[in-house]
C-alpha cells in the first residue's frame, strides 16, 4: 500500500500528464485537425506512451517490492533483447545467451528481492562475466570471440546490472524513512525523465553549441545547462518526500542529471556505431525500451550508492 506522500507524488505526476494531454489536444484542434503534422503526431504518441508507462509504474509500486522487482526485471529483459539484436549472433553464442536471459537476469533480481546486497553488487560484474566468457569459449567458436562476448557483457551491465539498481532502492534501510522508499524511485525517475525533456526544451529555445555533434547534434551546451539547472530545482522541490535536505536533493538531482546525460551520449555512440536511429519501436514516439531508459541506466547506480553510503 502506498503511503500518503507517495500518493501525492503519483497525483502530481498524473496532473502533469493531464495538463500535457490537454495542451496536445488544443494543439491538434487549433493547428492540425487533419492529423498531418508529424511533430504533433509524435507528441501525441509520446504522451499516450507516457500514460501507459506511468500507470504501469504506479501499479507496480502499489503492489510493493514484488511488483516493482518484476516490472524492472521485464524492463531489463526487453532492453537486453534490443541490445543483443544490434549485431548477428553465431551458434556458439546461443547457450551463453540462454544463460544471460534465463539464469543471470532472474538471479540478479532475485538477489535484490531477498536483499542480498553483498552478492547482488558483484554477481554480474564478477561471476556472470566469468561464467559467460567460459561458456562462449567452451563452444569452440573463436570467430570475433572478443567482440561477441564483449557485446553480451556490455548488454548485461547496462540493461540488467545498471537497471536493477532502481528496484534495489526499496531495500535500503534509512533511519526515520521506513515504508517510504518508493519515494526514492519517484524522485530518481522523475528527475531523470524531466531532465531529458527539459534539456530538449531548453535546447530548442536557446541551443546554439552542440556538445558532441557527431553523436547527438540536438544535445547542446545551453540545453544541457538549462535542463540540469531545472532538474536540480525539481529535485530541491521534491525534498519533502525524501530523506534529503533541500540542498542535498538539489545536489543529488544535479549529479543524476549529469550521469544521465553521459549515459545518453554513450548509448547514442553505440547506435551511431551500429548505424541505427533507435534501439527498437516498442514505445510509440520514443523508439525502443533502451531509447527511453538510456539516461536512467547510468544514473541509477550512482544514485543508489550515494544514498546507501550517506543516508543508511
Amino acid at each position: 500500500m502506498l503511503q500518503n506522500d507517495t500518493l501525492f507524488l503519483a497525483g502530481g505526476t498524473y496532473a502533469l500528464l493531464i495538463a500535457t494531454s490537454v495542451v496536445t489536444w488544443l494543439l491538434r484542434r487549433l493547428k492540425d485537425p487533419d492529423r498531418r503534422d508529424p511533430v504533433i503526431n509524435n507528441l501525441s504518441a509520446r504522451v499516450q506512451a507516457w500514460w501507459a508507462m506511468v500507470i504501469i509504474f504506479t501499479v507496480a509500486l502499489a503492489v510493493g517490492k514484488p511488483g516493482t522487482v518484476i516490472l524492472f526485471a521485464l524492463t531489463s529483459f526487453l532492453a537486453l533483447r534490443e541490445f543483443v539484436t544490434l549485431t548477428p549472433t553465431r551458434p556458439g553464442d546461443h547457450r551463453a545467451l540462454f544463460l544471460a536471459f534465463f539464469v543471470v537476469l532472474p538471479l540478479q533480481y532475485f538477489l535484490i528481492y531477498v536483499e542480498w546486497y553483498g552478492l547482488f553488487s558483484v554477481f554480474i560484474p564478477v561471476y556472470a562475466f566469468a561464467l559467460l566468457s567460459i561458456r562462449a569459449a567452451a563452444a569452440g567458436d573463436t570467430t570475433e570471440y572478443l567482440a561477441r562476448t564483449g557485446k553480451l557483457q556490455w548488454g548485461l551491465m547496462v540493461c540488467v546490472y545498471f537497471v536493477s539498481h532502481v528496484p534495489a532502492l526499496l531495500t535500503l534501510e534509512i533511519p526515520g524513512f521506513d515504508g517510504h522508499n518508493a519515494n526514492l524511485l519517484f524522485f530518481l525517475v522523475a528527475v531523470v525523465q524531466l531532465s531529458d525533456v527539459l534539456q530538449y526544451v531548453w535546447g530548442k529555445l536557446c541551443g546554439r553549441r552542440p556538445i558532441v555533434p557527431a553523436l547527438s547534434p540536438n544535445k547542446t551546451l545551453e540545453g544541457f545547462a538549462g535542463g540540469a539547472l531545472s532538474a536540480a530545482l525539481v529535485g530541491a522541490a521534491l525534498w519533502w518526500a525524501t530523506p534529503f535536505a533541500p540542498w542535498q536533493a538539489a545536489l543529488l538531482a544535479a549529479l543524476v542529471t549529469l550521469f544521465g546525460f553521459f549515459g545518453g551520449l554513450v548509448m547514442s555512440a553505440i547506435k551511431r556505431d551500429r548505424g541505427i536511429k533507435d534501439y527498437g519501436s516498442t514505445l510509440a514516439g520514443h523508439g525502443g525500451i533502451l531509447d527511453r531508459i538510456d539516461s536512467l541506466c547510468f544514473a541509477a547506480p550512482l544514485f543508489f550508492h550515494l544514498v546507501r553510503f550517506y543516508f543508511t
